[in-house]
C-alpha cells in the first residue's frame, strides 16, 4: 500500500476513533517533510479546538488563549485565495504583513519554527477546519513538491472532517432520543452554548423552555434564564464542570421544575464534537422512588450504584442500604461516593435534592416499566 493510501486510511480511522488524532498529525508531518502539523476547528462565535503533534502543543495552547487569534487573518486568505490548496502563509501575507505578525513573532518562532503553510475549508455546520504545517528554523521553506503531496490528501482530509462532525451530531441526538425513551425533556447544547439537538418532550415545554435567536436556550423567566446562562459560561470554563441542578419556578396549570445540566464527557482529543452538555428536565412534586433507567441513564450509574441511590434518595442512611440491599457497610458507602462523584454533589442532603423527582415517568401506552 503506498504512503497516501495508508495516511489516507488512518484518517478515516481518526474520523471514527478520536483519540488517533495525534498520531495522525505526526503522519502527515512525516508524509509532508514538516516539523509539526495540526488540525483546528473555529466555530461561529470564534471559539477554537485543537489537536496537534506534541512538539507544537505548547504554542497552540497559548495560541488559543491570545488577542491574536482574534486577528488571525491566515483561514480566511487561505479559503479566498487557495480554496482548492496548500498555500505558504508567506502567499497569504504581505512582507511587511509577515514581518509583523503577532502569531509569527510572538508565538511561532519563540518555539523554533519558521515556516507555515496550511489549507483552510468550511464544512457544512459553518465551522471553519484549518490544517497548517510548520517547518523549524535552518530548514526550508515548503516547496511546491510538498504542497502537491499534501494535495493528494485534501479529499481524504474533508471526508473525514465530514465523518467526524455527522458522527459528533447524531451522537448528540442519539442521546435526546435516549432520554426520550425514559420520558425525559432533553437537549444537547454545544460548546456555544446552542441547542444542537433535542427532543420532541423537550419541545412541548415551550414556550417555558424554548430556542431564541441563533438556537440559544431560553427559559420563561429572568431569574431562570440567568441562571442557565450563568451555568453555561461555568461549563465553558471549566475542563471538568460537575453536574448542576436549576430550580425553574412553577405558573398557572404547569408545575415547578428542576432542570438538571450534565456534562458530555468526550475525549480531548474529538475536535469535531460539539456536544458540551446535556440539559434534562424534570418536574418537582413526582412521588416515588427514582426510576432506575433515569438513574442509569443520566449519570452513568452502575445498577448497584442506581439501587443505592434509589435508597439514598428514600431517606435512608448508609447502614440502612447496607442491611437492606445485603451488602456490606463499606460498599455501600464506596458507592455512595462514586455516585456524589458521578452526579456533581458533594453532601448527601444535595444529592437527595438532585434526585427529587427523578421516578419513573409516565408512558401514553398505559405500561410502566419496571424500576
Amino acid at each position: 500500500m503506498n504512503a497516501e493510501g495508508t495516511l489516507a486510511d488512518r484518517l478515516y480511522e481518526a474520523a471514527l476513533v478520536p483519540e488517533l488524532w495525534t498520531e495522525t498529525c505526526e503522519r502527515i508531518a512525516l508524509e509532508a517533510g514538516s516539523s509539526t502539523a495540526s488540525i483546528f476547528t473555529v466555530d461561529g462565535s470564534g471559539n477554537h479546538r485543537y489537536v496537534t503533534t506534541p512538539n507544537i502543543a505548547e504554542a497552540f495552547a497559548q495560541f488559543v488563549q491570545s488577542d491574536a487569534r482574534l486577528d488571525n487573518v491566515r483561514p480566511l486568505r487561505a479559503m479566498q485565495r487557495s480554496p482548492f490548496s496548500f498555500v505558504r502563509v508567506t502567499d497569504l501575507l504581505s512582507a511587511e504583513e509577515f514581518a509583523n505578525d503577532a502569531i509569527q513573532r510572538d508565538i511561532i518562532e519563540p518555539h523554533g519554527m519558521q515556516w507555515e503553510a496550511g489549507w483552510a475549508f468550511q464544512e457544512p455546520t459553518g465551522h471553519v477546519i484549518v490544517i497548517t504545517l510548520m517547518r523549524a528554523k535552518g530548514l526550508t521553506h515548503f516547496s511546491d513538491e510538498q504542497l502537491a503531496r499534501l494535495d493528494l490528501l485534501k479529499p481524504d482530509i474533508a471526508r473525514a472532517a465530514y465523518m467526524s462532525s455527522r458522527l459528533a451530531f447524531n451522537e448528540a441526538r442519539s442521546m435526546t432520543e435516549t432520554l426520550s425513551m425514559l420520558g425525559l425533556p432533553a437537549a444537547v447544547i454545544g460548546d456555544a452554548g446552542r441547542a444542537i439537538a433535542m427532543n420532541p418532550e423537550m419541545e412541548t415545554l415551550s414556550p417555558r423552555i424554548r430556542t431564541g435567536a441563533g438556537d440559544r436556550l431560553i427559559l420563561e423567566g429572568v431569574g431562570a434564564n440567568a441562571l442557565l446562562e450563568e451555568a453555561i459560561e461555568h461549563y465553558k470554563a471549566q475542563a471538568a464542570p460537575a453536574v448542576q441542578s436549576l430550580p425553574m419556578a412553577g405558573r398557572a396549570g404547569a408545575p415547578p421544575l428542576i432542570l438538571h445540566l450534565l456534562p458530555v464527557r468526550r475525549a480531548a482529543r474529538d475536535i469535531f464534537s460539539r456536544s458540551m452538555a446535556v440539559l434534562a428536565v424534570t418536574q418537582v412534586g413526582q412521588v416515588g422512588p427514582p426510576d432506575m433507567r433515569v438513574l442509569c441513564g443520566l449519570f452513568d450509574l452502575t445498577p448497584a450504584e442506581a439501587r443505592v441511590a434509589r435508597a439514598i434518595a428514600m431517606a435512608q442512611t448508609p447502614e440502612m442500604i447496607a442491611a437492606s440491599l445485603g451488602i456490606s457497610l463499606e460498599t455501600a458507602r464506596s458507592h455512595l461516593k462514586k455516585i456524589m462523584l458521578k452526579t456533581g454533589t458533594t453532601r448527601q442532603a444535595e444529592l437527595v435534592l438532585l434526585l427529587s423527582g427523578l421516578n419513573a415517568p409516565n408512558f401514553s401506552g398505559g405500561g410502566r416499566p419496571e424500576p
